[in-house]
């Protein structure tokens, strides 16, 4: 008898250790720089660039990727857009999922025409919001984006800006920070991951 108890602990030990193991496992790492703990993303309204105004709370249950730029960046937002538009062809059938939002730094120049006009071209999916200066100075605080308007001669004025891209759940709370430079590949990395929970 006393025998047989043994073995039957054994034997429940022996099926909890899997799930023991299961539950202890690390979950897979981003390629971008995480919050953690996760925190509640800044919530704005803007006018957007598809004839109504947008927020982040507008796609909850999708992952929101929020970027910032102009459209006459010489560099970095090409870059940054091309970039997104490749991961978002990469993730086949979980892109609908994925929602890019690109908010202007530039409101003297990027009305909403111009700016849906620039974004779409890049991925008809892609969003992007404008508004006066103070609207958006506000939400470049609340998300720490520093830009600064740049004069130079006989060309366009620039922008200096902050050139990484937020990750934001489905339930809108920021996961991660993905700094400027960084492959297709890698987003599609992150992206499947966020996806991944329900």
């Amino acid at each position: 008898m006393a025998g047989s108890l043994a073995m039957r602990a054994l034997l429940a030990v022996g099926l909890m250790l899997p799930a023991a193991l299961l539950a202890e496992s690390p979950a897979p790492a981003l390629k971008a720089g995480v919050f953690e703990p996760p925190r509640e993303a800044p919530d704005f309204t803007l006018p957007g660039t598809a004839g109504a105004d947008v927020s982040v709370r507008d796609w909850r249950g999708r992952i929101v990727v929020l970027g910032f730029g102009f459209t006459h960046c010489p560099e970095v937002c090409p870059v940054t857009l091309a970039t997104l538009a490749a991961a978002r062809r990469q993730l086949g059938a979980q892109a609908e999922q994925v929602q890019v939002l690109w908010i202007t730094v530039d409101p003297e120049r990027d009305d909403a025409a111009r700016l849906g006009a620039y974004v779409t071209a890049f991925d008809r999916s892609f969003v992007g919001a404008t508004g006066s200066e103070e609207q958006l100075a506000a939400v470049r605080k609340d998300y720490g984006i520093a830009a600064a308007k740049v004069k130079r001669d006989s060309l366009p004025d620039s922008y200096s800006h902050s050139a990484f891209t937020y990750l934001i759940d489905r339930e809108g709370r920021l996961r991660a920070l993905m700094p400027y430079g960084h492959p297709a590949e890698d987003f599609v990395h992150d992206l499947r991951i966020l996806l991944a929970v329900p």
